[in-house]
Formats: C-alpha cells, structure tokens, sequence
C-alpha cells in the first residue's frame, strides 16, 4: 500500500513539476516567434501559450493530459512497464536513468483512461523531453497495450504526439514498434471503434509514419512542424528552396494532411464534442 501511495505521490509531483518549470525563465520568458516578453505567471495562466502572438510552448505529458481530462478521471495504465536497454547500447542505460531523473516520467509516454466532458476514453501523450519523445520498444508496447485496452473497452482513443522519431539505441527494435503500433490500430478500426490523432511540435520521423498518421479525426495544434524528414533534410536533398510555413500545422491543413488546426485553450472543448458526436448506442 505504502508504494501505491508513493507511486501517486511521485506523479503528482512530476505533473506540478512539469507545470510549473517546464517554461524556462524565473519571471520574463521571451517568445521564440514573436520576440516579446510576458511574466512566466502570465503565460502558464494561459496554458504555455503566447498571449501576445499564440506561440505554443511544449508541455509535458501529465500536464497535457490534466489540460483535457475531468478532474479526478485520469486513472494511468501500465506504471511499472519503463525504458529498457534490448540492445546493450553504450551509455544508454545512464542516459536513460538521467532522462527518469529528471522528468518523473519512466518513459517517454504516459497512458490513461479518463473522460472528457463525461465522455469515456483511452488517451496517450509523448513527453519531447524523454530523448525527444522518440519512440523504443517500450513506448511501443505501452501504446499498443492503450490500443488494445481501448478494443477490449470499447472505448475511443486520443493519442498526442511529440517526437522525433525512432530511439537510435534500440535500433531495429524501435522501427519493428511502427509496424506494431499500426497492426493494433487496424484491429481498433475493425472494432469500429474511433481514433483521434493530435498532432504537436514536432512530430517527425517513424511516428509520423506509423500511428500518428493514422487517425479517423487528425488534428493539430497551431505551428506545429509535422512532418518524415525535417525541412532541412529535404531542402538539402532536392536543392530548392521550400515555400514559406512547409510543414507546419497550417501548411499540412491547407495540404489536406490534418482535418483542424486546434489551439490548446480549445483542445478539451474539440475533443469533447468529438466524442459527444461518435458515441454510440450510450456506450460511453
């Protein structure tokens, strides 16, 4: 009992930790768009977001959960399934203690039940600040397992990405977790059961190419770059200079690739009139 309460208590902590300090700066933060300065109070009022230009700062993964779930729903799955080391790479295991350290988080994934607006669902979110959000064979299995418990549940399933692709020190293992994640997601659709895919900075690399590319309803939030390769890979290779904006949130809207751009201050609102809209037969 004493190590539920101090698994608990450790959560808690990270997501007040991951509120309050994820923005960098002690009272002026400086806007990497816009240029201007607001109070750190101000702009964690205003959910990490920019109150003069509507940059989104990045958040964390508990944080972002708490922005669109009930209060008190938020019941997490698989907490004790962390980052492992399958392929002995060197220093990984230290870096990956580090990255634990750190965040509070045990990998770069956080999943969860929970309702919005009443409305029951299976939700994930990436966390960039473990190795960039990049998916391992541990944050594969953990969204697989979400994937599975939604069919099982019948319930719908929101996942938030934010990464940069494959983990580089898991090799193979890491590009088999996209294969993996999508074969769950073919199962889910043949439930007939919704999934929602929102799309944050940056989403990049094999998630982009595998599940989070794959949803019924794509959405995203505003400036996000998504895209396989980065617009510096691509402009290097073919050697001609890219359109203003490629492949930001706006620009995949305008491409037809993400069905809304959503800013954060509406996320919950959106999500719950999703659901509210797919319910079937009072299931949920």
């Amino acid at each position: 009992m004493n190590d539920i309460f101090a698994r608990r208590r450790a959560r808690l902590l990270a997501m007040r930790a991951m509120r309050d300090n994820y923005i960098p700066g002690d009272r002026l933060l400086t806007c990497p768009t816009c240029g201007q300065e607001s109070e750190k109070k101000a702009v964690a009022a205003n959910l990490s977001v920019c109150p003069h230009c509507g940059y989104h700062w990045p958040i964390g993964a508990y944080y972002r959960l708490s922005t669109v779930l009930d209060p008190g729903s938020f019941r997490e799955l698989d907490t004790r399934l962390g980052a492992g080391d399958p392929l002995r790479f060197p220093d990984y295991r230290r870096k990956l203690e580090s990255a634990q350290r750190k965040t509070g988080l045990s990998e770069a994934v956080v999943t969860a039940t929970g309702t919005i607006h009443g409305h029951k669902c299976v939700i994930g979110a990436l966390d960039s600040r473990f190795f960039m959000g990049s998916m391992s064979t541990a944050v594969g299995e953990k969204i697989t397992r979400a994937i599975e418990y939604a069919v099982k549940a019948k319930l719908p399933l929101i996942l938030f990405s934010a990464s940069g692709g494959a983990r580089m020190q898991e090799g193979i293992l890491s590009l088999m977790q996209m294969a993996k994640t999508s074969a769950a997601l073919a199962r889910l659709d043949d439930a007939g059961l919704l999934f929602i895919s929102v799309l944050t900075d940056p989403t990049t690399g094999g998630v982009t190419a595998s599940f989070a590319s794959l949803g019924d309803i794509m959405l995203a939030e505003p400036g996000a770059l998504i895209g396989f390769a980065g617009p510096r890979v691509i402009q290097q290779t073919i050697g001609e200079t890219l359109p203003e904006g490629f492949q930001r949130a706006e620009f995949q809207l305008e491409h037809g690739f993400v069905d809304a751009v959503v800013p954060r201050a509406q996320m919950r609102d959106t999500l719950g009139q999703l659901l509210l809209l797919h319910r079937k037969g009072g299931r949920l």
